[in-house]
């Protein structure tokens, strides 16, 4: 109890620096707890574009009632580079394994950030890219027919810190029901249109780095009706990382959203596999 009338970020600032606090350490502690004594690794999920982090909340309740501790940063959807490292940070901040798990174009930034930490076990593709060195977001959309992002494309600029101007990318919110999530409830896909958040065209046009996949093992969710990375991509891109892949026919983009189940069902099989 913080005594009456002491400030709070006074006492905390104590707190930390006589080590009486540990940032991180709570949630693998209640983890170990909640699931009688056997550690679960942390889960990482990454938001793709057009979205944010509460997009996986179906998913983190059924991950923490199984006793996963989870982490749904923001990805600040700026740069590949910048938002992977981000990314990257966050992971290096966690004790213990870690399961890094992406959405869209989240899958490109676990791609990269997972290189370099030997306590990440494994990668998790949810409707999601996974670029092999070299390749973009926009690259791999367009590599095969049935994406309906582009024509559904609101462009709009904003400024950088160097002066220069940018273009983020936002989905016209009389088409972001039929391109991002039409199996979702029109009443839930208006919010949604209305509080997306955008992404760096330069983001989106970066080329990725070396991939994770390559020294990581994979599982991929894909959905079938998919009109922004059609599922032929896919396919395309869990056949070359040899990933373990669930198709989810019918479903949209945002197959963590319509079908959260499946979702969490991989994330427990790559724990499982990797022990």
């Amino acid at each position: 109890m913080i005594p009456e009338g002491q400030p709070r970020r006074r006492v905390l600032g104590g707190l930390l620096a006589a080590g009486a606090v540990t940032l991180g350490a709570a949630p693998a502690a209640s983890a170990a707890a909640s699931s009688g004594g056997a550690a679960r690794p942390t889960v990482v999920l990454v938001h793709g574009v057009f979205a944010d982090a509460s997009g996986w909340n179906d998913v983190i309740a059924r991950l923490l009632k199984a006793g996963f501790p989870v982490i749904a940063p923001a990805n600040p959807l700026r740069d590949l580079a910048g938002d992977s490292a981000y990314v990257s940070s966050v992971v290096g901040s966690v004790s213990g394994p870690v399961i890094l798990v992406g959405h869209s174009y989240g899958g490109e930034v676990i791609t990269n950030a997972g290189r370099g930490h030997s306590h990440v076990k494994a990668l998790v593709y949810v409707g999601a890219f996974a670029p092999d060195e070299g390749e973009s977001a926009l690259d791999l959309a367009g590599m095969f027919p049935g994406s309906k992002l582009e024509d559904a494309l609101v462009i709009r600029p904003f400024p950088l810190p160097d002066g220069t101007t940018g273009r983020d990318g936002y989905i016209d919110p009389a088409k972001f029901r039929e391109v991002f999530a039409a199996d979702l409830p029109a009443s839930v896909t208006r919010l949604m249109a209305a509080t997306q958040r955008p992404g760096s065209v330069g983001g989106l046009s970066s080329a990725s780095g070396v991939p994770a996949w390559k020294s990581l093992p994979s599982w991929y969710v894909i959905p079938t009706a998919d009109q922004v990375i059609p599922a032929a991509v896919q396919r395309f891109m869990a056949e070359r990382a040899r990933s373990k892949v669930v198709e989810v026919k019918g479903s949209s983009h945002v197959v963590m959203m319509s079908h959260p189940d499946v979702v969490v069902r991989q994330i427990v099989a790559a724990h499982r596999a990797t022990r």
